[in-house]
Order: C-alpha cells, then structure tokens, then sequence
C-alpha cells in the first residue's frame, strides 16, 4: 500500500476526517496542512487504518479530538475583555468585506 493511501480506513474514519478538516480549513488553515491535521488526528485516537481485521473492535481513545477544542480558548482566555471585543469586531468586519 502506498504511502496516503486510504483503503484500509473505515468510511467512518473518512467521514471524521473530512469534517476535521473542514473545521481546520474554516479557521484559516491551508487545505494541505488541514488534511494532514486531520488524519493525524484520526490517527491518534483510532489507531490507523480499522479495515485490516486485526486491530478491529478496539476502542477509539476521543482524547486528541477533544484535546483540540480545549486548546482553541487559551489563547483568548488570556486576554482582556476589550481586546478580544476588538478582535471579534475586526473579525465580523473582515468576514462583511469577503461576503459582500
């Protein structure tokens, strides 16, 4: 099997993915860098590839998933009420601009 190949992953384990990376690519994250974030993940919490038969019916560790969304706050929890008013400000102006 060639290094990227996907076939020994479950459609659900696709699934995971896609949506991780998603969510990477919505906060600003090149498309190259989100995919590679996102299987890592996977990756991390499954194992790797479930299809072989082997390593099937093991349990799926959530900690690196969940790792991700309490790290995503610290970075703004340490900073004052105004400056975080003036980045969601900046923020909402930037996104009017793009859709408008």
């Amino acid at each position: 099997m060639p290094r990227g190949d996907k076939d020994a992953y479950t459609d659900k384990q696709k699934r995971q993915a896609e949506h991780i990376e998603d969510s990477y690519e919505e906060r600003g994250v090149s498309k190259k860098e989100a995919e590679g974030r996102a299987w890592a993940t996977v990756n991390a919490m499954s194992g790797g590839g479930k299809k072989s038969g082997s390593g099937r019916g093991k349990t799926v560790d959530k900690a690196p998933a969940r790792k991700g969304g309490r790290k995503g706050g610290a970075a703004s929890a340490s900073r004052s009420a105004a400056d975080r008013s003036a980045a969601a400000k900046k923020g909402w102006e930037t996104r009017r601009k793009k859709a408008g």
